[in-house]
């Protein structure tokens, strides 16, 4: 990389962290003159970079939105961030499947190869619907780089596992066979053998705090049914195959686009500008029922008179509720 080549990614990194920075300011931290940052300047815009000068005696340069996409710059951290990202788009069901895995080739083939390795690691998959209770939590990109890299390396993993329900909270001590990480609604998880219960298990990665060194090499096992989207979406659903129980219709008073968003793993049908007709399924017929009620609107349903008699068991119940609290 020449000096001037390390220049630019370097004023073009400063220009990232805050809004405005003055000439001499950008000078001292590039240890440079005022009249190469601004030939520097000059040329950043000419690669499509928008930096509008700012006068007065807090002026100076700003980085701004452009007309047109110019060459990024991301550190490592980034980078994993934007690969990870886009691996797990498809789980959005906005239609952007194409687009993503196209994205994600063309950043893969400018990646240094330290990151690219991480990346090639680094296999993800993505679940509609939903993932059980309890909200997401923090996860650390290193974390699901290293689970990545020993499932990669068909290694056992060794790792304390801290009890989220437990009062005081618990840790143990687990060894697995991982198998692949999962992620559905903004919650991460671990697909695994477990060696000492000898099942599969999903482990919260956010509760996982990997022990080096790993252990011996394994020969990988199976999933059950041969598809781990199928195999996860069962467990989700508490259920040996990924299908619920309980399934129903109903017509709600809502534009599909209000509903969309909180359908899940349902499916959403236009019915006119107003209306949309909403399936979904749950593990009970109150619980459906219940899932339906969320929208806070008139609903009529469409089938079956399981899910009309939950409503009507649920509005006995509300009812009588509602009468104690007078």
């Amino acid at each position: 990389m020449t000096t001037t080549t390390s220049r630019l990614l370097n004023l073009l990194s400063l220009l990232q962290t805050r809004r405005d920075w003055p000439g001499s300011l950008l000078a001292e931290r590039l240890q440079t003159s005022d009249r190469t940052v601004r030939r520097d300047i000059d040329r950043l815009r000419e690669m499509g970079y928008n930096i509008p000068a700012t006068m007065g005696p807090h002026g100076g340069y700003r980085l701004g939105a452009g007309s047109e996409l110019p060459p990024l710059l991301f550190d490592d951290d980034q980078t994993v961030a934007v690969a990870i990202a886009l691996q797990t788009a498809p789980a959005a069901g906005a239609g952007i499947e194409e687009g993503a895995i196209r994205a994600l080739a063309t950043i893969r083939q400018v990646m240094p190869s330290r990151l690219r390795h991480r990346l090639d690691a680094l296999e993800v998959t993505a679940i509609t619907g939903r993932a059980g209770s309890g909200t997401p939590a923090r996860v650390s990109s290193d974390v699901l780089v290293l689970l990545a890299n020993t499932i990669r390396a068909r290694e056992v993993l060794r790792f304390d596992y801290t009890t989220r329900d437990a009062a005081p909270q618990e840790t143990t001590t687990r060894r697995a066979e991982p198998h692949r990480i999962v992620t559905s609604q903004a919650r991460w998880f671990l697909l695994a053998w477990d060696l000492d219960r000898e099942d599969w298990r999903l482990f919260s990665v956010d509760r996982v705090r990997p022990r080096t060194p790993t252990g011996p090499r394994f020969v990988p096992r199976e999933v059950p049914g041969g598809d781990v989207h199928e195999f996860v979406s069962a467990r989700f659903k508490g259920r040996d195959v990924n299908e619920w129980p309980c399934r129903g219709t109903v017509i709600l008073d809502l534009p599909a686009r209000d509903v969309l968003p909180f359908a899940g793993d349902g499916t959403v049908r236009a019915i006119g500008e107003d209306r949309c007709s909403l399936e979904l399924g749950s593990w009970s017929w109150g619980s459906l029922a219940a899932s339906f009620g969320r929208f806070e609107v008139p609903m009529e349903v469409v089938d079956p008179p399981e899910l009309t008699a939950a409503f009507a068991v649920l509005a006995q119940r509300y009812n009588a509720t509602a009468r104690t609290g007078t």
